[in-house]
């Protein structure tokens, strides 16, 4: 197993997060996190940001907003 790089990391870090690529790149990327301060905070900044969108997505927006977003799609497609 070879050090992938502070660029192949960083390129590949979301698919990463995700378990997107192989098996053979997560390794490498891995060792190269456990090497890489730099690297490491992206990737713990990445993560945090994933997790606060996730939450996010599964909250319930109030009521009168979404009667407002539909009234206005609503308007803007009866045009």
């Amino acid at each position: 197993m070879t050090d992938c790089g502070c660029e192949k990391a960083r390129r590949d870090l979301e698919e990463y997060l995700r378990n997107e690529i192989c098996q053979t790149d997560t390794a490498d990327i891995r060792a190269h996190l456990a090497e890489c301060a730099e690297c490491t905070k992206e990737a713990l900044l990445a993560r945090t940001l994933t997790e606060v969108v996730q939450r996010a997505c599964r909250e319930t927006a109030p009521e009168e907003l979404r009667v407002q977003v539909i009234a206005r799609l609503r308007s803007a497609t009866a045009h």
